[in-house]
């Protein structure tokens, strides 16, 4: 009996490894290791994407040009200048440093204040009244004006929060050395699983999904397209091979190679940008399998209704632009309009999106999440029932 099994246990992996449906799949994967095109579209875009897209891609506002118009010159008000530069976000636009002092010199009036504004010279300007000093020591508010550029509405906004809260530190540190009384109401703020608010943290896990939206569809269907342009398609059909395990060829292969591009993309956000991984690994990885099964879908759809590859890459981004602009990766889907933002609920690169950045940034499973699995999953079904029949159809 010891002996039976395993020779019950080799005879079926021999009549595995001898079916039509793993040579074909073995032929598949040479024929992809062969292309040194695929090759360079499973690894390299990957890499590019996510250091362009997570440098990039950042609300985060440096060096931006400042003007103070200070009228008071007094200590206080020096102190103030000297809060408002003292990190990168704003440097004093123009004017040099004193001789020996490396503090900046703010030796602007009114006048050349707003005139650079109008120039575009300066993106702010802060101007402290004569009085400043003298109210603050009579136990007064001190006024201060700002006066921004708001062209760029977007960074305008940016400016004021910074300028706002920098101002706001200060008379904060006003109040602990004047010993007054503190304030009646005080509030604490704690930033949720990403404390040092980096940018990067939210952009990255967004561009793992468009990196595989782009390489998955567009591998696909450059792959079943090319077969036809070369006639092996024609020649998979006078074998003694069904439709279906044709398919399984071709998907198992992508398969594996794709999600071996997502480990990739992985372990450059981590490295490049020390991106947290708080979740489990393996539902990382069933996660993305499923995202996985939708793109392939998407890629054989697009080599069904394509004639060439040049049509199916021109294709592809018909579809995959829509899905990306309207998926939350790059941008809050709070901020889109009603409209669209309905819209993003038919939208499978949408639920990937929300599960990857939960698993990574939050840490939470399947059973905080199992809504925008099942949705993810139920797409996936669509998809590849879909496209099995296009497919099917085309061959026959």
């Amino acid at each position: 009996m010891g002996n039976e099994r395993p020779n019950i246990l080799l005879a079926a992996l021999e009549t595995l490894f001898g079916s039509r449906l793993v040579a074909l799949m073995l032929k598949e994967t040479r024929q992809i290791l062969r292309d040194k095109q695929q090759l360079f579209l499973l690894m390299f875009p990957p890499i590019v994407q996510i250091c362009l897209y997570g440098f990039a891609l950042s609300p985060d506002v440096q060096d931006l040009r400042l003007a103070i118009d200070d009228e008071c010159k007094s200590y206080k008000s020096r102190e103030l200048t000297s809060a408002l530069v003292e990190n990168r976000v704003f440097k004093i636009a123009g004017v040099p440093a004193m001789q020996g002092d490396n503090s900046p010199s703010p030796t602007r009036d009114y006048a050349s204040l707003m005139k650079g504004i109008e120039r575009g010279n300066i993106d702010a300007g802060v101007v402290i009244p004569p009085d400043f000093d003298r109210k603050i020591s009579q136990g007064h508010q001190g006024h201060v004006q700002l006066v921004i550029d708001a062209v760029d509405a977007n960074t305008a906004g940016i400016t004021q929060g910074y300028a706002t809260q920098m101002i706001q530190s200060f008379a904060r540190l006003l109040d602990r050395t004047t010993q007054r009384r503190p304030r009646p109401v005080v509030s604490q703020v704690t930033y949720a699983y990403n404390p040092g608010l980096i940018s990067s943290w939210f952009f990255v896990p967004g561009v793992l999904g468009l990196v595989l939206t782009l390489t998955g569809s567009l591998v696909s269907s450059v792959t079943l397209v090319k077969e036809k342009d070369s006639g092996t398609l024609e020649q998979l059909l006078m074998t003694p091979a069904e439709s279906w395990e044709i398919l399984v060829a071709k998907i198992v292969p992508l398969l594996i190679m794709l999600n071996g591009t997502v480990l990739l993309a992985l372990s450059v956000g981590r490295t490049m940008f020390n991106l947290p991984f708080r979740g489990n690994f393996f539902t990382y990885m069933f996660v993305s399998m499923i995202y996985i099964f939708v793109v392939i879908s998407i890629g054989i759809i697009l080599a069904t209704i394509s004639k060439n590859q040049r049509q199916a890459i021109l294709t592809s981004f018909f579809f995959n632009l829509p899905l990306i602009q309207l998926s939350g990766a790059l941008s809050p889907i709070e901020s889109m309009p009603d409209f669209f933002r309905y819209l993003t609920y038919l939208n499978p690169l949408r639920y990937y999106v929300q599960c990857i950045r939960n698993i990574l940034l939050k840490g939470v499973g399947l059973d905080v999440m199992w809504r925008d699995v099942l949705v993810l999953a139920a797409v996936a079904i669509f998809l590849l029932l879909s496209s099995a029949a296009r497919f099917r159809k085309q061959l026959s």
